[in-house]
């Protein structure tokens, strides 16, 4: 009980979120409304019509033909004009619809783009991709349907209740008595087929998710034999998605029916109500033919209703998964503070920091990186050191102490004006679908020609980039390259940006020997007089560097230039000669 009450509470807020956003287009929802209240009274004038026209030819011999054509050439009018008002109230609810979930998704791009990596680490991107795009398309199906039957169906209940009140009010009361019954059974069916459709709409997105991963990593999956697991997991997934498609299904078809067969009782009461009022001389037979049509329109609604209803919950469930995107919460509001300064000095201040509370990770790290120094980290998997780099750009704030750039605390600084002062090469790679051109230039797109070819030759992409069909112009996608030309793409465009603090976390790890000894002697041209932190396992860039930082389990246990470290004969020694003594 209390679990329905917790979701019934969840779907009238989300309805209310959805309302705010309707709330932003109120002239279309005007004229929606308008539209509808026009179509539905000509609608319910025309059993009028029909119920005069039958009066007019009661009996043989007795048919006033002049007044039946004369209501006849009414009705054609009033039937006519009610399909103009339907066609532009179903135009202005189309228009309308796709507006609010137009908005909606650009919210919901818009804030994914300022959400923490917290957030985007700690949710797949299949499942935010299915909330984005799957679950805003079942959101769309809800509100046209809605705004085309929910209106229009409220409007004809109100409507109808004038008119026959007009008619007969016995007969209208019998039927406001006997209403209750169909929204009790809506309402009984309602409150379990949301609790269907919140798991069918959940399940849904972590199918999508699976889905993502596996196509995404194919070749691995191959490599590994892992296809039938990988489809036993499929599986899984999908008979739970079939499962809660099903209860939800069968639970909200049982609205339709439910509500059918109470309407067809009150029609018959309605019938039997008005022949005894006829037997009583109070009522005509073209009066009853009236009643008998408005009782079947009166009914017609709460069918239409009750499938609204049905198809609202669907809508809102995913409207809520929608929502919980949009509201996550941001990342710490940016400082309007600029960080003017690009002399490179880098500081950390005995920081701490933490993925998760019970989790230690970096522990009292300190250390400063002078302007035009080479800092080298190196140390076994999992000790921090990508880590320490996401801290350093911030994508990722300390638990304790506090980094500086040129003796600024990097929290009181706008995070572009940071960000762009370093020039970053990861191990793992990403290019956008657009053009060469496009994917070099992601962070100087006012760079020139000759400056995006010279920056091409230096990272040694210039060979099979001048090979493509375009060139620059060439259309490149994800799957279009091998992980070599995409990382040297990488190279390219931070060669390009010449930034002055360098970081590199296994910038060469796809690249051949001979390719990478030349990119190597262009990167050592760019660190040239700039800050550079390399995250590295090659003996050349680590010997080369003014500093190496030795990390284990989250903490610097040695620092010192190379010759330095291994007169200590330390951690760093063991770790030289274990990975990189049989290289040398």
């Amino acid at each position: 009980m209390k679990q329905n009450r917790e979701q019934i509470t969840s779907g009238m807020n989300t309805f209310k979120k959805v309302m705010k956003y309707i709330g932003s287009f109120r002239i279309l929802l005007v004229l929606s409304i308008l539209t509808a209240c026009g179509s539905v009274v000509l609608s319910l004038y025309s059993p009028i019509l029909f119920g005069d026209a039958i009066d007019g030819m009661i009996s043989a011999g007795n048919v006033d033909f002049s007044l039946v054509q004369y209501y006849l050439s009414r009705i054609l009018l009033v039937v006519v004009s009610s399909g103009i008002l339907t066609w532009l109230m179903n135009m202005i609810n189309n228009r309308m619809t796709y507006r609010v979930v137009q908005e909606i998704r650009n919210e919901a791009i818009r804030h994914l783009q300022v959400l923490p990596l917290s957030y985007l680490d700690s949710h797949s991107s299949g499942d935010l991709e299915s909330r984005i795009i799957a679950d805003v398309d079942q959101l769309s199906d809800g509100l046209l349907l809605g705004f085309t039957q929910l209106f229009s169906g409220v409007v004809t209940i109100i409507f109808t209740l004038i008119f026959m009140l007009s008619k007969s009010v016995i007969v209208t009361l019998i039927v406001i008595v006997l209403t209750p019954l169909s929204f009790f059974a809506a309402k009984y069916i309602a409150s379990h087929s949301y609790r269907m459709f919140k798991q069918q709409s959940s399940t849904r997105g972590e199918e999508t998710a699976l889905i993502e991963e596996m196509i995404s990593g194919q070749k691995v999956v191959q490599a590994f034999g892992y296809e039938e697991r990988s489809s036993a997991r499929f599986q899984e997934i999908n008979e739970r998605l079939k499962d809660s498609s099903w209860k939800a299904t069968f639970y909200s078809s049982l609205t339709n029916p439910s509500t059918r067969f109470v309407n067809s009782i009150i029609y018959a009461i309605v019938a039997l109500a008005g022949a005894m009022l006829i037997a009583a001389g109070s009522l005509t037979v073209g009066g009853l033919s009236v009643l008998l049509s408005y009782a079947n329109q009166y009914m017609k609604p709460f069918n239409d209703i009750s499938s609204v209803i049905t198809e609202l919950q669907n809508a809102l469930a995913c409207a809520g998964r929608v929502f919980e995107v949009i509201e996550a919460e941001p990342e710490s509001k940016d400082p309007t503070e600029q960080l003017n300064t690009e002399n490179g000095l880098i500081t950390a201040e005995d920081i701490s920091f933490s993925y998760m509370k019970e989790r230690p990770l970096l522990e009292h790290v300190s250390f400063t990186a002078n302007p035009g120094t080479r800092i080298a980290i190196v140390g076994p998997t999992g000790c921090g050191k990508t880590t320490l780099i996401n801290l350093l750009m911030r994508f990722y704030d300390v638990n304790e102490g506090v980094i500086k750039a040129d003796d600024v605390d990097i929290r009181t600084v706008a995070r572009h004006s940071l960000r762009k002062r370093y020039g970053m090469v990861l191990q793992d790679t990403w290019l956008k679908d657009g053009t060469v051109r496009e994917n070099i230039t992601f962070g100087k797109p006012n760079a020139t020609k000759e400056e995006q070819i010279a920056a091409c030759k230096k990272a040694h992409s210039w060979e099979f980039i001048r090979r493509m069909p375009q060139g620059l112009d060439t259309i490149i996608t994800e799957d279009s390259l091998s992980q070599g030309q995409k990382q040297l793409l990488c190279i390219t465009r931070v060669m390009l940006c010449v930034p002055s603090v360098l970081i590199l976390d296994e910038a060469t790890s796809s690249i051949d020997t001979r390719t990478e000894l030349q990119i190597q002697d262009a990167f050592d041209q760019l660190m040239e007089g700039r800050t550079s932190f390399v995250v590295a396992h090659r003996l050349s860039t680590i010997r080369s560097a003014d500093e190496i930082l030795v990390m284990k389990d989250g903490k610097i246990i040695e620092r010192g230039n190379h010759n330095a470290l291994m007169k200590q004969n330390g951690f760093y020694h063991q770790l030289y000669e274990s990975q990189f003594a049989k290289a040398e």
